[in-house]
């Protein structure tokens, strides 16, 4: 949600990749892949983000922290980022979400944004579930 400069994003790219394959992801068992190159996970996002109501994601305490840190002027992407993470679950009609404790609440959203979202238009995602773990 903060600008990055080119050079250091597309090293950041790198080295997450390099870190994800030195855990052991096996790109032969599962997808690896860009997701900003996939425009699928922003159009979602935006119609997900017109069921969103603003109240809502004010509440979010993570919202409220990384506000402080802006020196109070949060951005909308940082005000929008738990609506895009609802989208890149939903894309994938996920069941199960591995999460940290501080990631609860936007999965939550992501439930009750699946549950709005079916209500009004029939079921078509399902609502996705907490994997907790302490590690």
């Amino acid at each position: 949600t903060m600008p990055k400069e080119p050079a250091v994003l597309r090293q950041n790219i790198l080295d997450t990749t390099a870190a994800l394959l030195a855990c052991g992801i096996d790109p032969k068992k599962c997808f690896l892949f860009r997701q900003s190159l996939v425009p699928e996970h922003a159009e979602l996002a935006w119609i997900l983000g017109c069921l969103t109501n603003v109240p809502r994601l004010l509440r979010l305490p993570q919202w409220k922290m990384k506000r402080a840190s802006q020196h109070s002027e949060g951005t909308v992407g940082l005000l929008t980022y738990p609506v895009l993470q609802a989208a890149d679950i939903l894309l994938y009609k996920s069941t199960r979400v591995p999460v940290g404790e501080d990631q609860v609440l936007h999965l939550e959203l992501a439930q009750d944004i699946a549950q709005h979202f079916n209500k009004k238009y029939g079921e078509f995602f399902p609502v996705p579930k907490a994997i907790l773990s302490e590690l």
